[in-house]
Protein backbone atom coordinates (compact mmCIF):
# COMPACT_ATOMS: atom_id res chain seq x y z
CA UNK A 1 0.00 0.00 0.00
CA UNK A 2 1.01 3.78 -0.24
CA UNK A 3 3.08 4.93 2.53
CA UNK A 4 1.98 7.72 5.01
CA UNK A 5 4.68 9.99 6.17
CA UNK A 6 3.83 11.88 9.54
CA UNK A 7 5.05 15.82 9.53
CA UNK A 8 5.08 17.09 12.78
CA UNK A 9 3.34 19.94 13.63
CA UNK A 10 6.04 23.09 13.56
CA UNK A 11 3.74 24.37 16.36
CA UNK A 12 4.65 21.34 18.65
CA UNK A 13 7.72 22.90 21.37
CA UNK A 14 6.09 26.39 20.73
CA UNK A 15 5.08 28.74 22.98
CA UNK A 16 2.01 31.43 22.32
CA UNK A 17 1.09 34.38 23.84
CA UNK A 18 -2.88 34.36 24.20
CA UNK A 19 -4.52 37.74 25.83
CA UNK A 20 -7.72 39.38 26.09
CA UNK A 21 -7.88 43.36 26.77
CA UNK A 22 -11.32 44.56 25.88
CA UNK A 23 -13.04 48.02 26.55
CA UNK A 24 -15.83 49.22 24.01
CA UNK A 25 -14.87 53.09 25.21
CA UNK A 26 -18.18 55.79 24.97
CA UNK A 27 -16.19 58.78 25.39
CA UNK A 28 -19.41 60.65 26.29
CA UNK A 29 -19.75 58.03 29.25
CA UNK A 30 -19.39 59.99 33.02
CA UNK A 31 -18.37 56.07 34.01
CA UNK A 32 -14.94 56.35 34.95
CA UNK A 33 -13.25 53.07 33.69
CA UNK A 34 -10.51 52.33 35.97
CA UNK A 35 -8.87 48.60 37.32
CA UNK A 36 -12.17 47.93 39.65
CA UNK A 37 -14.51 48.31 36.65
CA UNK A 38 -12.31 45.61 34.87
CA UNK A 39 -12.51 43.31 37.60
CA UNK A 40 -16.29 44.06 38.04
CA UNK A 41 -16.93 42.03 34.91
CA UNK A 42 -13.83 39.69 34.58
CA UNK A 43 -10.06 40.58 34.65
CA UNK A 44 -7.89 37.70 35.55
CA UNK A 45 -4.20 36.66 35.23
CA UNK A 46 -1.78 33.92 34.42
CA UNK A 47 -3.39 30.31 34.89
CA UNK A 48 -7.01 31.43 36.30
CA UNK A 49 -7.01 32.73 32.73
CA UNK A 50 -7.13 29.31 31.65
CA UNK A 51 -9.29 28.03 34.59
CA UNK A 52 -11.93 30.42 33.93
CA UNK A 53 -12.76 30.75 30.28
CA UNK A 54 -11.51 26.61 29.74
CA UNK A 55 -15.12 25.28 28.24
CA UNK A 56 -16.90 29.06 27.52
CA UNK A 57 -17.39 30.25 24.28
CA UNK A 58 -15.11 32.99 24.49
CA UNK A 59 -12.15 33.42 21.89
CA UNK A 60 -9.74 33.09 24.49
CA UNK A 61 -10.92 29.23 25.18
CA UNK A 62 -10.76 28.75 21.04
CA UNK A 63 -7.35 30.33 20.99
CA UNK A 64 -6.38 27.77 23.79
CA UNK A 65 -7.96 25.17 21.93
CA UNK A 66 -6.12 25.26 19.20
CA UNK A 67 -3.07 26.05 20.27
CA UNK A 68 -3.41 22.81 22.52
CA UNK A 69 -4.18 20.54 19.25
CA UNK A 70 -0.63 21.64 17.76
CA UNK A 71 1.35 21.19 20.80
CA UNK A 72 1.99 24.69 22.29
CA UNK A 73 3.20 25.44 25.44
CA UNK A 74 0.25 28.54 26.10
CA UNK A 75 1.37 31.63 28.08
CA UNK A 76 -1.82 33.64 29.22
CA UNK A 77 -0.91 36.91 30.82
CA UNK A 78 -4.02 38.28 31.59
CA UNK A 79 -7.47 38.05 30.18
CA UNK A 80 -9.30 41.56 30.92
CA UNK A 81 -12.88 42.79 29.88
CA UNK A 82 -14.92 45.76 30.98
CA UNK A 83 -18.78 46.65 30.47
CA UNK A 84 -18.58 49.59 28.20
CA UNK A 85 -18.03 53.27 30.00
CA UNK A 86 -15.77 55.81 29.69
CA UNK A 87 -12.08 56.39 28.96
CA UNK A 88 -9.43 54.17 30.14
CA UNK A 89 -7.43 55.65 32.95
CA UNK A 90 -3.84 55.65 32.18
CA UNK A 91 -2.52 53.45 35.04
CA UNK A 92 -4.99 51.04 34.18
CA UNK A 93 -4.38 50.56 30.35
CA UNK A 94 -0.36 50.43 30.88
CA UNK A 95 -1.16 47.79 33.65
CA UNK A 96 -3.15 45.80 31.39
CA UNK A 97 -0.81 46.66 28.20
CA UNK A 98 2.37 46.08 30.11
CA UNK A 99 1.24 42.57 30.96
CA UNK A 100 1.08 41.33 27.16
CA UNK A 101 3.86 43.00 26.37
CA UNK A 102 6.19 41.33 29.28
CA UNK A 103 5.21 38.09 28.05
CA UNK A 104 5.80 38.79 24.39
CA UNK A 105 9.15 39.89 25.57
CA UNK A 106 10.18 37.03 27.30
CA UNK A 107 10.20 35.24 24.10
CA UNK A 108 7.10 33.08 22.05
CA UNK A 109 5.80 31.93 18.53
CA UNK A 110 2.79 33.43 18.30
CA UNK A 111 0.61 36.00 19.84
CA UNK A 112 -3.58 35.22 19.86
CA UNK A 113 -5.51 37.84 20.59
CA UNK A 114 -8.71 38.84 21.62
CA UNK A 115 -9.34 42.80 21.21
CA UNK A 116 -12.20 44.97 21.12
CA UNK A 117 -11.41 47.43 18.72
CA UNK A 118 -12.81 50.81 20.37
CA UNK A 119 -10.62 51.49 23.33
CA UNK A 120 -9.91 54.85 24.37
CA UNK A 121 -8.07 55.70 27.25
CA UNK A 122 -6.93 58.84 28.44
CA UNK A 123 -3.53 59.15 26.76
CA UNK A 124 -4.12 57.28 23.17
CA UNK A 125 -7.59 57.54 21.06
CA UNK A 126 -6.76 53.89 19.63
CA UNK A 127 -5.99 51.49 22.61
CA UNK A 128 -5.35 48.34 20.21
CA UNK A 129 -3.10 50.28 17.99
CA UNK A 130 -0.92 51.18 20.44
CA UNK A 131 -0.55 48.11 22.09
CA UNK A 132 -0.12 46.10 18.81
CA UNK A 133 2.66 48.35 17.68
CA UNK A 134 4.58 48.52 20.71
CA UNK A 135 3.80 44.38 20.23
CA UNK A 136 5.73 45.22 16.85
CA UNK A 137 8.55 47.24 18.31
CA UNK A 138 9.17 44.49 20.98
CA UNK A 139 8.68 41.44 18.09
CA UNK A 140 9.02 43.00 14.51
CA UNK A 141 7.92 39.29 12.51
CA UNK A 142 5.73 37.96 15.52
CA UNK A 143 2.81 36.23 13.77
CA UNK A 144 -0.40 37.95 15.53
CA UNK A 145 -3.74 36.99 14.94
CA UNK A 146 -6.96 39.59 16.37
CA UNK A 147 -10.54 39.07 16.86
CA UNK A 148 -12.45 42.68 17.15
CA UNK A 149 -15.92 43.08 18.09
CA UNK A 150 -17.89 43.87 15.08
CA UNK A 151 -18.31 47.25 16.45
CA UNK A 152 -14.65 47.88 15.90
CA UNK A 153 -13.60 51.10 14.73
CA UNK A 154 -10.61 50.13 12.63
CA UNK A 155 -7.29 51.81 12.47
CA UNK A 156 -4.25 51.77 10.25
CA UNK A 157 -1.87 51.16 13.11
CA UNK A 158 -3.91 48.11 13.92
CA UNK A 159 -3.83 46.45 10.38
CA UNK A 160 0.22 47.62 10.12
CA UNK A 161 1.04 45.72 13.56
CA UNK A 162 -1.11 42.24 12.98
CA UNK A 163 -0.56 39.30 10.70
CA UNK A 164 -4.14 38.60 10.51
CA UNK A 165 -7.87 40.45 11.56
CA UNK A 166 -11.27 39.31 11.78
CA UNK A 167 -14.42 40.97 13.58
CA UNK A 168 -17.57 39.01 14.60
CA UNK A 169 -20.65 38.65 12.18
CA UNK A 170 -23.16 39.00 14.78
CA UNK A 171 -24.80 41.48 16.54
CA UNK A 172 -25.57 39.68 18.98
CA UNK A 173 -22.37 38.79 19.24
CA UNK A 174 -22.25 34.64 19.51
CA UNK A 175 -20.20 33.80 17.09
CA UNK A 176 -17.06 34.66 19.09
CA UNK A 177 -15.42 31.40 19.25
CA UNK A 178 -15.86 30.74 15.47
CA UNK A 179 -14.12 34.01 14.70
CA UNK A 180 -11.47 32.97 17.25
CA UNK A 181 -11.12 29.50 15.82
CA UNK A 182 -11.21 31.05 12.21
CA UNK A 183 -7.84 33.79 12.40
CA UNK A 184 -5.97 31.69 14.80
CA UNK A 185 -6.11 28.51 12.66
CA UNK A 186 -4.89 31.11 9.79
CA UNK A 187 -2.36 32.47 11.80
CA UNK A 188 -1.23 28.96 12.64
CA UNK A 189 -1.18 27.72 9.50
CA UNK A 190 0.80 30.76 8.33
CA UNK A 191 3.85 29.57 10.58
CA UNK A 192 3.56 25.96 9.43
CA UNK A 193 3.76 27.75 5.64
CA UNK A 194 0.27 26.12 4.51
CA UNK A 195 -1.11 29.97 3.66
CA UNK A 196 0.69 33.65 3.42
CA UNK A 197 -1.81 36.35 5.00
CA UNK A 198 -2.51 39.25 3.07
CA UNK A 199 -4.72 41.97 4.39
CA UNK A 200 -6.60 44.63 2.46
CA UNK A 201 -8.88 46.93 4.74
CA UNK A 202 -10.81 50.17 4.03
CA UNK A 203 -13.56 52.91 5.39
CA UNK A 204 -16.50 54.70 4.61
CA UNK A 205 -17.19 58.02 6.05
CA UNK A 206 -20.31 56.78 7.66
CA UNK A 207 -21.17 56.67 11.53
CA UNK A 208 -23.72 54.24 11.69
CA UNK A 209 -26.03 53.83 14.89
CA UNK A 210 -25.63 50.97 16.89
CA UNK A 211 -29.58 50.50 16.97
CA UNK A 212 -29.53 49.93 13.09
CA UNK A 213 -26.78 47.52 13.07
CA UNK A 214 -28.24 44.30 13.97
CA UNK A 215 -27.17 41.58 11.71
CA UNK A 216 -30.68 40.04 11.26
CA UNK A 217 -31.60 43.45 10.11
CA UNK A 218 -30.43 45.43 6.74
CA UNK A 219 -28.48 46.60 6.01
CA UNK A 220 -26.00 44.71 7.89
CA UNK A 221 -27.64 41.20 6.93
CA UNK A 222 -26.57 41.97 3.50
CA UNK A 223 -23.19 43.22 4.11
CA UNK A 224 -22.53 39.76 6.48
CA UNK A 225 -24.01 38.25 3.68
CA UNK A 226 -21.39 39.31 1.29
CA UNK A 227 -18.58 38.79 3.94
CA UNK A 228 -19.82 34.92 4.08
CA UNK A 229 -19.88 35.41 0.16
CA UNK A 230 -16.28 36.00 -0.06
CA UNK A 231 -15.19 33.40 2.10
CA UNK A 232 -16.05 30.91 -0.63
CA UNK A 233 -13.42 31.82 -2.41
CA UNK A 234 -10.51 29.51 -2.14
CA UNK A 235 -8.02 32.43 -1.43
CA UNK A 236 -9.87 34.59 0.68
CA UNK A 237 -9.40 33.40 4.45
CA UNK A 238 -11.18 36.05 6.44
CA UNK A 239 -13.49 38.83 5.09
CA UNK A 240 -15.53 40.95 7.88
CA UNK A 241 -17.51 43.93 7.92
CA UNK A 242 -17.08 46.18 11.34
CA UNK A 243 -20.03 48.19 12.00
CA UNK A 244 -18.02 50.62 14.04
CA UNK A 245 -19.12 52.03 17.59
CA UNK A 246 -20.18 55.92 17.21
CA UNK A 247 -20.10 57.04 21.00
CA UNK A 248 -16.56 56.62 20.75
CA UNK A 249 -15.10 60.20 19.84
CA UNK A 250 -12.29 59.33 17.88
CA UNK A 251 -10.68 60.13 14.09
CA UNK A 252 -11.69 56.51 12.48
CA UNK A 253 -14.99 55.82 14.50
CA UNK A 254 -17.18 54.21 11.42
CA UNK A 255 -18.00 51.59 9.38
CA UNK A 256 -15.13 49.55 7.75
CA UNK A 257 -14.02 46.36 6.04
CA UNK A 258 -11.17 43.99 6.18
CA UNK A 259 -10.46 41.35 4.12
CA UNK A 260 -7.29 38.47 4.27
CA UNK A 261 -6.41 36.94 1.37
CA UNK A 262 -3.86 34.05 0.83
CA UNK A 263 -1.21 35.94 -1.55
CA UNK A 264 -3.76 37.66 -3.57
CA UNK A 265 -4.06 41.40 -2.46
CA UNK A 266 -5.55 42.20 -5.79
CA UNK A 267 -8.89 39.64 -5.28
CA UNK A 268 -8.96 41.56 -1.91
CA UNK A 269 -9.18 44.81 -3.18
CA UNK A 270 -12.05 44.04 -5.18
CA UNK A 271 -13.68 42.00 -2.32
CA UNK A 272 -13.51 44.86 0.03
CA UNK A 273 -14.25 47.88 -2.73
CA UNK A 274 -17.37 46.07 -3.12
CA UNK A 275 -18.26 45.71 0.42
CA UNK A 276 -17.29 49.00 0.98
CA UNK A 277 -19.19 50.43 -1.88
CA UNK A 278 -22.71 48.41 -0.41
CA UNK A 279 -22.18 50.04 2.63
CA UNK A 280 -22.26 53.39 1.56
CA UNK A 281 -25.14 52.95 -0.55
CA UNK A 282 -27.17 51.44 2.39
CA UNK A 283 -25.77 54.30 4.59
CA UNK A 284 -29.28 56.06 5.29
CA UNK A 285 -30.81 52.33 6.66
CA UNK A 286 -27.63 52.68 9.56
CA UNK A 287 -29.44 56.06 10.96
CA UNK A 288 -31.81 55.92 13.57
CA UNK A 289 -35.09 57.66 13.40
CA UNK A 290 -36.11 59.66 16.45
CA UNK A 291 -39.89 58.82 17.55
CA UNK A 292 -42.11 60.19 20.59
CA UNK A 293 -41.64 58.77 23.83
CA UNK A 294 -46.04 58.84 24.83
CA UNK A 295 -46.86 58.37 21.33
CA UNK A 296 -44.94 54.19 21.28
CA UNK A 297 -46.27 53.76 24.86
CA UNK A 298 -49.68 55.05 23.67
CA UNK A 299 -49.16 52.20 20.32
CA UNK A 300 -48.08 49.87 23.01
CA UNK A 301 -51.48 49.27 24.57
CA UNK A 302 -53.04 48.09 21.61
CA UNK A 303 -51.09 45.26 20.65
CA UNK A 304 -52.92 42.22 21.62
CA UNK A 305 -50.92 39.87 22.95
CA UNK A 306 -47.29 39.25 25.07
CA UNK A 307 -44.83 39.48 25.92
CA UNK A 308 -44.00 43.10 24.91
CA UNK A 309 -40.71 44.15 24.36
CA UNK A 310 -40.22 47.45 25.62
CA UNK A 311 -36.16 48.74 24.44
CA UNK A 312 -34.77 51.21 27.35
CA UNK A 313 -32.19 51.95 24.54
CA UNK A 314 -30.73 55.45 25.05
CA UNK A 315 -29.77 54.31 28.69
CA UNK A 316 -27.64 51.28 27.46
CA UNK A 317 -24.78 50.07 29.94
CA UNK A 318 -23.72 47.85 27.04
CA UNK A 319 -23.26 50.94 24.61
CA UNK A 320 -21.33 52.84 27.86
CA UNK A 321 -24.77 53.87 29.71
CA UNK A 322 -25.18 54.97 33.27
CA UNK A 323 -28.23 52.72 33.41
CA UNK A 324 -29.70 54.56 36.03
CA UNK A 325 -31.74 57.39 33.66
CA UNK A 326 -35.35 56.96 34.89
CA UNK A 327 -37.43 58.52 32.06
CA UNK A 328 -38.63 56.07 30.18
CA UNK A 329 -39.22 53.19 33.40
CA UNK A 330 -41.35 56.11 34.82
CA UNK A 331 -43.02 57.31 32.20
CA UNK A 332 -44.26 53.50 31.54
CA UNK A 333 -45.19 53.28 35.18
CA UNK A 334 -47.42 56.80 35.21
CA UNK A 335 -48.73 55.59 31.98
CA UNK A 336 -50.45 52.26 34.10
CA UNK A 337 -49.19 49.60 32.17
CA UNK A 338 -49.83 46.45 34.13
CA UNK A 339 -47.71 43.36 35.06
CA UNK A 340 -44.20 45.08 33.68
CA UNK A 341 -40.96 43.64 34.74
CA UNK A 342 -37.77 45.66 34.95
CA UNK A 343 -34.14 44.77 33.77
CA UNK A 344 -32.19 46.51 34.95
CA UNK A 345 -31.72 49.80 36.90
CA UNK A 346 -28.04 50.56 38.81
CA UNK A 347 -28.52 51.93 41.97
CA UNK A 348 -26.15 50.48 44.73
CA UNK A 349 -27.46 52.76 47.06
CA UNK A 350 -31.39 51.40 46.68
CA UNK A 351 -29.94 48.02 47.00
CA UNK A 352 -28.58 48.94 50.27
CA UNK A 353 -31.53 50.42 51.67
CA UNK A 354 -33.20 47.26 50.65
CA UNK A 355 -30.88 45.04 52.37
CA UNK A 356 -31.11 47.44 55.25
CA UNK A 357 -35.17 46.89 54.72
CA UNK A 358 -35.15 43.66 54.70
CA UNK A 359 -36.89 40.95 52.41
CA UNK A 360 -41.14 42.16 52.63
CA UNK A 361 -40.53 45.85 53.75
CA UNK A 362 -41.98 48.31 52.03
CA UNK A 363 -40.29 51.31 51.16
CA UNK A 364 -40.17 54.77 49.08
CA UNK A 365 -37.80 54.75 47.86
CA UNK A 366 -35.48 57.47 45.32
CA UNK A 367 -34.57 55.14 42.66
CA UNK A 368 -31.45 55.85 40.06
CA UNK A 369 -30.48 59.55 39.02
CA UNK A 370 -27.41 59.06 40.77
CA UNK A 371 -25.33 59.98 37.93
CA UNK A 372 -25.03 63.56 35.70
CA UNK A 373 -24.18 63.20 32.00
CA UNK A 374 -22.55 66.86 31.02
CA UNK A 375 -21.66 65.67 27.46
CA UNK A 376 -25.39 65.36 27.04
CA UNK A 377 -26.27 68.36 29.32
CA UNK A 378 -28.30 66.30 31.39
CA UNK A 379 -28.29 65.69 35.69
CA UNK A 380 -29.54 62.57 37.80
CA UNK A 381 -33.07 62.48 38.37
CA UNK A 382 -34.27 59.80 40.50
CA UNK A 383 -37.85 58.29 40.10
CA UNK A 384 -39.67 58.18 43.53
CA UNK A 385 -41.61 55.47 44.09
CA UNK A 386 -43.29 52.84 46.53
CA UNK A 387 -42.89 49.32 46.59
CA UNK A 388 -42.21 45.97 48.41
CA UNK A 389 -38.53 44.20 48.86
CA UNK A 390 -39.22 40.99 47.12
CA UNK A 391 -36.03 39.26 46.79
CA UNK A 392 -32.60 39.87 48.12
CA UNK A 393 -29.04 37.85 46.24
CA UNK A 394 -25.60 38.08 45.61
CA UNK A 395 -26.12 39.00 41.93
CA UNK A 396 -23.99 35.94 40.62
CA UNK A 397 -25.44 33.68 37.94
CA UNK A 398 -23.76 31.73 35.30
CA UNK A 399 -24.94 32.79 31.41
CA UNK A 400 -26.62 29.66 29.67
CA UNK A 401 -27.75 31.25 26.67
CA UNK A 402 -25.83 31.34 23.53
CA UNK A 403 -23.96 35.01 24.26
CA UNK A 404 -20.94 34.98 27.08
CA UNK A 405 -22.18 31.54 27.29
CA UNK A 406 -20.92 29.56 30.23
CA UNK A 407 -19.23 32.87 32.29
CA UNK A 408 -19.95 33.79 35.56
CA UNK A 409 -21.69 37.16 36.05
CA UNK A 410 -21.14 39.40 39.15
CA UNK A 411 -23.80 42.76 38.72
CA UNK A 412 -23.06 43.01 42.96
CA UNK A 413 -26.08 43.06 45.46
CA UNK A 414 -29.12 42.82 43.49
CA UNK A 415 -32.45 43.50 44.85
CA UNK A 416 -36.10 43.31 43.32
CA UNK A 417 -38.53 45.77 43.97
CA UNK A 418 -42.55 45.55 43.20
CA UNK A 419 -44.49 48.47 43.12
CA UNK A 420 -47.73 46.04 42.16
CA UNK A 421 -47.64 46.70 38.41
CA UNK A 422 -43.83 46.54 37.71
CA UNK A 423 -41.16 44.36 39.33
CA UNK A 424 -37.51 46.10 38.94
CA UNK A 425 -34.36 44.50 39.02
CA UNK A 426 -31.91 46.49 40.93
CA UNK A 427 -27.70 46.03 40.61
CA UNK A 428 -24.88 47.41 42.20
CA UNK A 429 -22.91 46.57 39.16
CA UNK A 430 -23.12 47.36 35.20
CA UNK A 431 -24.92 44.51 33.42
CA UNK A 432 -26.63 44.71 29.90
CA UNK A 433 -29.47 42.07 29.91
CA UNK A 434 -28.86 39.73 27.38
CA UNK A 435 -29.60 36.53 28.70
CA UNK A 436 -32.46 35.33 30.71
CA UNK A 437 -30.65 34.92 33.92
CA UNK A 438 -30.98 38.67 35.44
CA UNK A 439 -34.67 37.74 35.61
CA UNK A 440 -34.25 33.94 36.91
CA UNK A 441 -31.33 34.85 38.84
CA UNK A 442 -34.47 36.57 41.23
CA UNK A 443 -36.94 34.05 40.70
CA UNK A 444 -38.63 35.80 37.95
CA UNK A 445 -39.27 33.77 34.22
CA UNK A 446 -40.26 36.61 32.08
CA UNK A 447 -41.92 34.61 29.37
CA UNK A 448 -44.78 34.69 32.40
CA UNK A 449 -44.97 38.40 31.83
CA UNK A 450 -46.74 41.10 29.86
CA UNK A 451 -44.03 43.46 29.46
CA UNK A 452 -40.16 42.89 29.80
CA UNK A 453 -38.54 46.43 30.01
CA UNK A 454 -34.78 46.19 28.72
CA UNK A 455 -32.31 48.87 29.04
CA UNK A 456 -30.52 46.95 25.75
CA UNK A 457 -30.18 48.11 22.32
CA UNK A 458 -29.60 44.83 20.02
CA UNK A 459 -27.74 42.16 22.45
CA UNK A 460 -31.13 41.63 24.08
CA UNK A 461 -32.31 39.39 20.78
CA UNK A 462 -29.95 36.59 22.38
CA UNK A 463 -31.93 35.65 25.54
CA UNK A 464 -35.17 37.11 24.79
CA UNK A 465 -35.81 37.60 20.89
CA UNK A 466 -37.69 33.94 21.17
CA UNK A 467 -39.61 34.61 24.11
CA UNK A 468 -41.15 37.86 22.59
CA UNK A 469 -44.47 38.77 20.41
CA UNK A 470 -43.55 42.26 19.82
CA UNK A 471 -40.74 44.59 20.37
CA UNK A 472 -40.77 48.31 20.56
CA UNK A 473 -38.16 51.15 20.95
CA UNK A 474 -38.43 53.55 23.52
CA UNK A 475 -36.61 56.96 22.76
CA UNK A 476 -34.94 58.03 26.71
CA UNK A 477 -32.18 60.18 27.64
CA UNK A 478 -29.11 58.76 28.06
CA UNK A 479 -25.10 58.95 26.59
CA UNK A 480 -26.11 56.37 24.12
CA UNK A 481 -28.57 58.59 22.73
CA UNK A 482 -29.31 57.18 19.07
CA UNK A 483 -29.67 60.86 17.98
CA UNK A 484 -26.28 62.41 16.44
CA UNK A 485 -27.53 65.91 17.52
CA UNK A 486 -27.42 65.34 21.01
CA UNK A 487 -23.41 64.37 21.09
CA UNK A 488 -20.86 67.07 20.71
CA UNK A 489 -17.88 65.43 18.51
CA UNK A 490 -14.64 66.88 18.37
CA UNK A 491 -12.16 64.42 17.36
CA UNK A 492 -13.64 62.43 14.60
CA UNK A 493 -13.23 62.80 10.92
CA UNK A 494 -15.02 65.32 8.66
CA UNK A 495 -17.14 65.27 6.45
CA UNK A 496 -18.55 61.99 8.10
CA UNK A 497 -22.67 61.16 7.56
CA UNK A 498 -24.87 61.84 8.72
CA UNK A 499 -23.32 64.36 10.54
CA UNK A 500 -22.85 65.94 7.34
CA UNK A 501 -22.98 65.48 3.78
CA UNK A 502 -20.04 64.05 2.42
CA UNK A 503 -19.52 62.39 -1.13
CA UNK A 504 -17.85 58.90 -1.56
CA UNK A 505 -14.84 57.99 -2.29
CA UNK A 506 -13.82 61.34 -3.48
CA UNK A 507 -13.75 62.23 0.45
CA UNK A 508 -10.83 62.32 1.52
CA UNK A 509 -10.11 60.84 4.92
CA UNK A 510 -6.33 61.66 5.13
Amino acid sequence: GAAHVVLKSRCSGMRIVIAMMKHETNTFSPIVTDWDRFQQWGAYQGAAVQQIYEGTGMPVAAYMKLARARGAEIVTPIAAEAMPSGPVLKQTYEFMAGLICDAIANGCDAALLDLHGAMVAEHTLDGEGTLLARIRDIAPDLPIAVTCDLHCNLTAAMIQNATAVIGYKTYPHVDKYEVAEQIGTIVLDAIEGQCLPTMSWGNVPLLSQTLCQGTDDEPMKTLIRCCRDAEQHPNILAATAFAGFAMADMRDAGNSVVIVSDRNPQLADQYRDQILRKTWESREGFVYQPRSLDNEIAKVRSLPEGPILLLDHADNCGSGGTQDVMTVVERVFQAGLEDVIVGAVWDPIAVRKMQEAGVGAELSLDLGGNTDMPSIGEIGRPFHVAGTVKVLTDGHWTVRGPMYHGVEVDMGPTALFDTGNMAIVVVSHHHEPWDRGIFTSVGIQPEHHHYILLKSRIHYRAGFADLVRHTVTLDGSGVTTSENSKLDYQRVRRPIYPLDSPSWPETSTA
